[in-house]
């Protein structure tokens, strides 16, 4: 079975760019399921109805979120659909889902979003000890189980893959929009990577414009932020799992120009 995860998707080009290049890295690489990351695929921060349906009618299996969850009004109408996920770790009675369970190819796939504290400015539970009871929960109705963290500090993602190692399938990082070349299997058995990247303009400040976004170092006023005009970049990560032992066998790094 092969796993496909997409970093950040910024903006409508990003979500334009996604729909292109998504069909081709199906047939390419064989993929059987598709999760991606589109907290900031309206206008910079957040999601609407229209992305969301554009997204389901892709036949993608998650959607994920993470700090700008709430970026847009919209998303309030459909949060409790089980294929839209926001960080688990959110306070508890929070409206929508954390994690899901999901079928493919005969095999049960967990999923659980998690939102880092280092630096993210989000009131968030401690995400160690809230994944720890979901996976207790979800473990044994689970043939493999992933693990999406989206957080600032790098130490932070190392630390969690290292603290769940050979309890779940894979933990990927999200937000930083830089692709990480640190991809590996942990000595217990995950498959790890410390950051999947973005699918954005890619001549931008993580997606966003350029000038703005050095006004904003230079001057230390709260320029307003806008999104980058121009030429996208798709960025993702396949895991190839091995079907008997639900373990990854090869990890893959995505970018597409």
């Amino acid at each position: 079975m092969k796993v496909l995860t997409i970093g950040d998707i910024v903006g409508e080009n990003g979500v334009k760019k996604f729909k292109e290049e998504l069909p081709k890295i199906r047939k390419e690489y064989n993929i059987d399921f598709v999760i991606v990351n589109a907290e900031n695929s309206a206008g910079g921060m957040g999601i609407t109805t229209k992305i969301f349906n554009d997204l389901l009618n892709l036949d993608v299996d998650v959607i994920t979120m993470g700090n700008h969850t709430w970026g847009k009004k919209d998303i309030f109408a459909f949060a409790d659909n089980p294929i839209l996920l926001r960080p688990a770790n959110y306070s508890k009675g929070v409206v929508g889902h954390g994690y899901g369970i999901y079928n493919c190819n005969g095999k049960k796939i967990g999923v659980i979003d998690l939102i880092g504290r280092t630096d993210m400015n989000v009131l968030s539970d401690n995400p160690f000890t809230k994944v720890t009871k979901i996976i207790e929960k979800i473990e044994d109705s689970c043939d493999m189980i992933f693990v999406e963290i989206h957080a600032e500090a790098t130490a932070e993602k190392i630390a969690m893959a290292n603290y769940i190692d050979g309890k779940v399938t894979a933990v990927y990082g999200t937000h930083t929009h830089i692709q990480t070349a640190d991809e590996r299997i942990l000595p217990k058995g995950t498959a790890y990577i410390t950051d999947i990247g973005m699918t954005g303009p890619i001549n931008s400040v993580i997606g966003m414009d350029i000038e703005a976004s050095i006004k904003r170092f230079v001057t230390s006023l709260p320029e307003r932020y806008k999104l980058a005009d121009g030429e996208c970049m798709l960025n993702g990560c396949i895991f190839d799992i091995d079907d008997e032992s639900c373990r990854v066998l090869n990890i893959d790094r995505i970018i597409r120009k």
